[in-house]
């Protein structure tokens, strides 16, 4: 039976979930305030530079904070950022407790936050629901912990485990539902990467169409208001600037190629990265690195199975989400991924860790098992 901490922060973590389209690059953060069993106020985080989940309930408690709980999914920040601290928030507003999902996971300010509310006297616990609290920041998380962002690879295939026709023709293997599952992922993403190959064959913009993400008004809203990052690696610049990939908006494109075509780019709104590596093709550790950098949390890698190869085969894959059709493509048609395999131990093993139906298809969510 879940107790009345866990109760209230699964309302707050609820709250939070508003946040995932729009946070980037900010973690999804809900808070609940309760007094005397009643919840006196709720809020939640919307986007970088506005007001922190905290602030939000606060406003929304008043007077009846005195003396409450606040339910925060994440310890509350103790610097000043764009916003004051919310700390000093709680503290001011002389709430007696304080119940956090999990740490801050950034190595410079994690702790301090809760140490300096126990400093002022409030009684602070820890950890309550912080599985369900990691899951929805994967990418904050990891961005603070290992300097990457958290990697999602998106594939659809048939039931042979094919993506396209031997010609390169993919549109569509799957149906409207499972495409609307493919939009949110990009919305939920700080960064939509694919490759050369499929912008030529599939005329890819990897947009965010908000008419197609099955939301309420406002989740589709608070996606239409921050669209990814779209990012190509073309190791040879093989893409033409007049493709639809660049005039759907500013693209960040990594090559191998001399950073002398940089200006030809920036003249028309896009950014290049020279970032070779010694195999001759773009090192896509060293850009995920720079991603993260950038404040990048969550890439999602939509690519045929030449790039989607190389992130698996170098390890740089979190999890995959594969959308299963239930059609046959045939033998002649191209692979899931690039994988050279001689041995069947050489053979990486997944952990399905979801399987559900998404219209006429299947969505399959897979990690590394170790």
């Amino acid at each position: 039976m879940m107790s009345s901490d866990q109760a209230l922060m699964a309302r707050a973590l609820e709250l939070a979930r508003k946040g995932l389209y729009s946070t980037h690059p900010n973690p999804r953060v809900g808070c609940v305030i309760v007094r005397d069993g009643c919840i006196v106020g709720e809020g939640w985080h919307v986007r970088a530079g506005e007001p922190h989940a905290e602030v939000h309930a606060l406003r929304q408690a008043g007077d009846q904070a005195r003396g409450a709980t606040a339910y925060v999914t994440l310890e509350p920040c103790s610097h000043h950022g764009r916003t004051p601290p919310c700390a000093d928030a709680l503290i001011a507003a002389g709430v007696a407790r304080v119940v956090v999902a999990m740490q801050d996971p950034n190595p410079q300010v994690g702790g301090n936050g809760l140490l300096r509310l126990m400093q002022a006297g409030i009684a602070v616990q820890g950890g309550v629901l912080e599985a369900e609290a990691r899951a929805l920041n994967v990418g904050f998380i990891k961005r603070m912990e290992q300097g990457l962002p958290f990697v999602r690879v998106k594939l659809a295939m048939s039931l042979d485990g094919r993506t396209a026709m031997a010609s390169g023709e993919s549109q569509w293997i799957t149906g409207p539902a499972a495409r609307a599952a493919v939009q949110r992922l990009r919305a939920r993403s700080s960064v939509v990467l694919t490759g050369a190959d499929t912008v030529l064959a599939d005329a890819a913009r990897l947009t965010v169409r908000p008419d197609e993400l099955g939301l309420d008004a406002e989740q589709s809203a608070l996606a239409a208001s921050r669209a990814p990052w779209r990012m190509l690696v073309d190791g040879r610049l093989r893409v033409p600037l007049d493709a639809a990939f660049f005039q759907a908006g500013a693209a960040m494109v990594a090559t191998c190629a001399a950073a002398e075509a940089r200006d030809r780019y920036l003249s028309q709104g896009h950014e290049l990265l020279a970032l070779p590596s010694s195999s001759g093709q773009v090192d896509l550790q060293r850009l995920l690195v720079e991603l993260a950098l950038r404040g990048a949390n969550e890439v999602l890698v939509e690519a045929g199975p030449r790039l989607a190869g190389a992130f698996a085969r170098l390890g740089l894959v979190d999890e995959y989400q594969l959308f299963v059709a239930p059609k046959l493509l045939g033998s002649s048609a191209r692979p899931l991924l690039e994988l050279p395999l001689a041995r069947m131990a050489d053979a990486p093993a997944l952990k399905i860790v979801e399987m559900r139906a998404v219209g006429d298809d299947w969505r399959i969510i897979a990690v590394p098992a170790c």
